[in-house]
C-alpha cells in the first residue's frame, strides 16, 4: 500500500497521523519514515483498512484498541549506555 493511499484511509477512518501513532503506540517518527520509502509495511495497511472499515460501519475501534493496552517498544541495544563503567589498570 502506498503512503498516499494509507493516508486517506486515515482520513476515512477520521484519525489523524499523531492520533494513530498513540494509539498503536508506534512512533510517529516511523510512520512518516513511510513518506519516503513511498509505502507503508502490510501489518501497518491493515491496521489503516481494518481501522476504516469499522468506522464506516459504526464500530468503535479507538476503545476497542485501548482495552488492548498496549505498550510503546523502548529501544535497547546499542548506544551510550548511562551505566557503563571503564576498569582502569594501575
Amino acid at each position: 500500500m502506498t503512503f498516499i493511499e494509507f493516508k486517506k484511509l486515515l482520513l476515512d477512518a477520521e484519525i489523524t497521523l499523531p492520533k494513530f501513532s498513540k494509539l498503536i503506540k508506534v512512533s510517529e517518527k516511523n510512520l512518516q519514515s513511510y513518506r519516503k520509502k513511498g509505502e507503508v509495511p502490510n501489518a501497518i495497511a491493515v491496521i489503516a483498512v481494518s481501522f476504516a472499515t469499522m468506522h464506516q460501519a459504526g464500530i468503535d475501534y479507538r476503545s476497542m484498541v485501548d482495552a488492548l493496552e498496549l505498550k510503546a517498544k523502548v529501544k535497547k541495544g546499542a548506544g551510550f549506555a548511562k551505566n557503563s563503567k571503564k576498569e582502569s589498570s594501575d
